[in-house]
């Protein structure tokens, strides 16, 4: 689950009664995103209640879901998804249902009060986990079996918990930099933030893999002008200049705050651009190449196909054919 794969990843999600809307976005959303970006279904899930019946958010919004979770042998990794009134879903019934399919599981995950389910399952002893903020001191008294720290999400051996909604996007966004690398990531991120206009405090909420984090507003700047000179890259040199630090100084800002160098997310950043330019324009391979910085198109398809896993005309033919079968519906 959490290595380099072009295979689809299958997932299920048990859901459980009042369980915030958002919680439940944050787990399918980045998933939906990725595979929209990427023009392919690298992602696949399946929603489960304890009783079959659509799930009642808090929001008051029902979740409709494929049935009842009876698991079988499945061995998709399961995230376990609740909010609120965990207490009332952690039957006898349903703790027997999750120690059982944890056998074959490959991975199973506790997402915000689902770690506090799987607790009492016993599926977390031995483990490191984090929970929800408040419930942190409760929590790791009431099992001190399982090894808690204050992390916003926590991926140890075959157990996943995350601390709540945002920690939650945090973690899909690791696993798809995982499995598809930061370029996706990236992108997707982007999809999950915005920037007020004339709004520039100190520290900029700024998108990394894995981390949604305040991030220091030279290191901001430094990705704003990436941004903006994507046809003519510039140097590392001149762009710590530009920000007042030495480059030394940028690189390790950039490797505290969003976890990679520089010259790893300015790639990301043009390459991003380039793929936007083949799925949604017929613009020739070798114009995209000079449009994102590259000096010639064999080193454009290079990085290209490193990023991507397919070349850029396999990428266009791919969507064509896709295309074809959906007008022949």
């Amino acid at each position: 689950m959490l290595s380099p794969a072009d295979e689809r990843l299958d997932v299920d999600l048990l859901v459980v009664p009042d369980t915030n809307l958002l919680l439940v976005a944050s787990v399918i959303e980045p998933m939906r995103a990725a595979n929209r970006i990427a023009g392919m279904d690298l992602y696949r899930w399946r929603i489960f209640s304890p009783d079959g019946q659509p799930i009642e958010t808090r929001s008051r919004i029902p979740i409709p879901v494929d049935g009842a979770f009876r698991p079988e042998r499945e061995t998709e990794p399961l995230f376990v998804i609740s909010s609120y009134s965990w207490k009332d879903a952690a039957t006898s019934s349903l703790k027997r249902l999750l120690s059982r399919t944890a056998r074959y599981r490959s991975m199973m995950a506790g997402i915000e009060s689902g770690t506090w389910l799987l607790a009492e399952t016993s599926l977390l002893d031995g483990f490191q986990a984090t929970v929800h903020w408040e419930d942190f001191d409760d929590f790791a008294a009431a099992y001190p079996a399982i090894a808690v720290t204050r992390e916003r999400f926590v991926i140890d051996r075959k157990r996943i918990t995350t601390g709540g909604s945002l920690p939650t996007l945090d973690l899909m966004l690791e696993i798809i930099r995982r499995r598809q690398g930061y370029s996706l990531a990236l992108e997707v991120s982007r999809i999950f933030t915005y920037e007020q206009s004339g709004f520039r405090p100190e520290t900029t909420a700024m998108p990394s893999t894995g981390s949604l984090r305040m991030v220091d507003e030279r290191v901001s700047q430094a990705i704003r002008l990436m941004e903006e000179n994507i046809e003519q890259p510039l140097l590392l040199s001149r762009l710590a200049r530009r920000v007042g630090l030495s480059a030394r100084h940028l690189q390790s800002l950039f490797h505290a705050m969003i976890g990679v160098g520089p010259h790893v997310h300015y790639l990301a950043v043009r390459l991003n651009a380039a793929r936007r330019k083949v799925i949604e324009t017929r613009t020739p391979f070798a114009d995209i190449a000079l449009a994102t910085g590259f000096n010639s198109a064999s080193a454009f398809s290079r990085a290209y196909k490193a990023h991507f896993r397919e070349s850029a005309s396999e990428t266009r033919k791919r969507l064509q054919r896709q295309g074809q079968a959906a007008d022949g519906k």
